[in-house]
């Protein structure tokens, strides 16, 4: 899974990525329907994306980045009214295609990367 072009196929990247398509997931179901998943949840989507792209991490670590994006996701929501969050959710779900660009994607992207580089299980 990429997110742009420009997102690196490494390790760290996929991570980046995950995290990244997994905040915004996050976004649109809460915006959607009013509840956020759990991180079990997150981790369960988090597999199917990877095996699509022939890519798999193992489950203590899905489960990792399921949480952070849940972290990254109420932050987002906290801060934003509901009319931006909806616009942060579709903007983030859009910029999944590699040929859409978004400035505020990008932001959230370098703000995934912080949370990794950060944080001391990543």
């Amino acid at each position: 899974m990429r997110i742009r072009d420009d997102t690196p196929s490494t390790p760290r990247g996929l991570r980046v990525a995950l995290l990244f398509a997994l905040a915004a997931q996050r976004l649109s179901d809460f915006y959607e329907h009013g509840q956020w998943l759990t991180e079990a949840q997150g981790a369960t989507l988090a597999a199917d994306w990877l095996a699509r792209s022939k890519n798999a991490l193992p489950l203590n670590e899905r489960r990792h980045i399921s949480a952070l994006s849940d972290q990254l996701a109420r932050q987002i929501a906290s801060s934003l009214s509901r009319e931006a969050g909806l616009f942060a959710a579709h903007e983030m779900t859009e910029a999944l295609d590699p040929n859409y660009h978004s400035e505020f994607a990008q932001t959230i992207l370098a703000e995934c990367e912080k949370l990794l580089v950060g944080d001391p299980a990543s």
